[in-house]
């Protein structure tokens, strides 16, 4: 399983001043096996647009999902483990499943990773190194590196032996 993550949450008083929530692991992450042990984080969640930021429910508390709620954004840390370890006997279909979008796998590839949404991905490379692969054309990505994915078919592969750490925030995106 990927490495926990700390999560910081602020809040409000019930007279107006600002505190510190929540300071510990963050606790909804979800491992997936189909791809070779790949671990999501959900951060936080939001609704709609624009976000709620008042109350002290905890919106990453709930079933993670590939994509986010309509009009709504998603903040995960995905673990990204090497190639080697899963591609040859990866199950796309049962790994965009059991995080709620079968319909996102590409049943017609070879790459089990490949896949599409309706949202617009902000792509944070936190930790190692990972490309962005394309329909037509790949890209290798560094930490530091980021990349706006726009609604694209795409898959990710880590192609040394090293494990890659991303921070994806996904906001719900009109379809093509």
């Amino acid at each position: 399983m990927g490495r926990s993550v700390r999560r910081v949450l602020t809040g409000h008083r019930k007279n107006g001043k600002s505190f510190i929530w929540v300071d510990g692991e963050a606790p909804n992450s979800m491992e997936i096996e189909a791809m070779g042990g790949l671990t999501c984080t959900d951060l936080w969640v939001t609704n709609g647009s624009p976000a709620e930021n008042s109350g002290e429910k905890d919106l990453a508390d709930r079933p993670i999902q590939l994509e986010p709620p309509p009009n709504g954004s998603v903040f995960r840390v995905v673990d990204f483990p090497p190639d080697s370890s899963w591609k040859d006997g990866g199950d796309g279909k049962e790994a965009f499943s059991a995080m709620g979008a079968s319909h996102a796998a590409d049943d017609e590839g070879d790459d089990p990773g490949m896949h599409i949404t309706t949202t617009t991905d902000y792509a944070i490379v936190l930790e190692g190194e990972i490309w962005a692969v394309m329909e037509d054309g790949e890209t290798c990505l560094k930490a530091g590196d980021v990349l706006v994915q726009r609604g694209t078919m795409h898959s990710w592969s880590v192609r040394t032996d090293q494990s890659a750490r991303v921070a994806f925030i996904l906001v719900d995106a009109k379809a093509l």
